[in-house]
């Protein structure tokens, strides 16, 4: 189906910005492969939520309106990354302009959220030939309900392992606690430090127990910390963002002549 008609704008938030770039780039191509004409404001700069979790939303004054300034023109605005998106449905606020306010809010989206809800993409032409674990963040879980938590006695659904499952080759491992938190929390992994490892330890053997090769999740975020302490441990396996493994192809080896 052509979604060129529809001019999405990109959000990237300020850590995959500085840290994990290629997760922006492959969120762009991923958009574009899928029909979307796509634009990048490049004014845009932090959605304030560091502020906001640290007890100074007073302060997200001019984050808000620098966020609706750059983003109003577009039909939607998507992101790779669920804890940004959900600051900004929940809390974006403009002095004297709720109506614009509602509307920003409503028009903001996590990437899984809006391969899955609005472009409703049936098929993926992705390959990953790698045993992979999928990390749940909890704002995309419980904020973005972008999957039924399993301790409640609901239909299930997960929007991030549907999508995975359409990858070529890829295998995803069944954890033990797949709704468990990694500990990150923003700037719960600062003030709450040795807490917040412990968990990410936790996180971390689980998927290491079931021989994941990769962890993947929607929020970077959590995968930064999750590396982190991957790396500690001087452990093979991997993150990696899911806008790249829905972006991934195998690069097939040109065969070398004889002479």
């Amino acid at each position: 189906m052509d979604y060129s008609h529809l001019k999405i704008g990109l959000f990237i938030p300020c850590y995959v910005d500085q840290f994990y770039p290629q997760v922006g780039i492959a969120t762009l191509e991923l958009l574009e492969k899928l029909g979307c004409t796509v634009g990048f404001p490049t004014n845009q700069t932090c959605c304030g939520q560091p502020m906001a979790n640290s007890g100074f939303e007073h302060l997200t004054k001019d984050c808000n309106h620098l966020f609706y300034d750059s983003f109003s023109a577009f039909d939607y605005v998507v992101a790779p990354s669920g804890s940004c998106v959900l600051h900004i449905k929940e809390h974006l606020k403009l002095e004297n302009r709720e109506n614009d306010s509602k509307v920003m809010r409503k028009k903001v989206y996590e990437l899984v959220e809006f391969i899955t809800d609005v472009l409703k993409i049936d098929e993926i032409e992705a390959e990953f030939p790698h045993r992979v674990g999928l990390h749940q963040g909890c704002h995309g879980q419980r904020g973005l309900h972008l999957s039924q938590m399993s301790e409640l006695n609901a239909a299930p659904y997960n929007k991030p392992e549907t999508l995975l499952k359409k990858v070529n080759g890829l295998e995803l491992v069944d954890l033990d606690r797949k709704d468990e938190c990694c500990g990150f929390g923003g700037t719960f992994c600062v003030s709450e430090e040795a807490v917040s490892v412990k968990m990410g330890k936790d996180r971390v053997s689980d998927h290491i127990r079931h021989h994941a090769e990769y962890i993947t999740g929607s929020d970077m975020s959590c995968l930064l910390h999750l590396e982190g302490i991957l790396k500690r441990r001087n452990s093979p396996v991997l993150v990696k963002h899911i806008a790249e493994i829905l972006n991934s192809t195998v690069k097939k080896q040109i065969p070398v002549p004889n002479h």
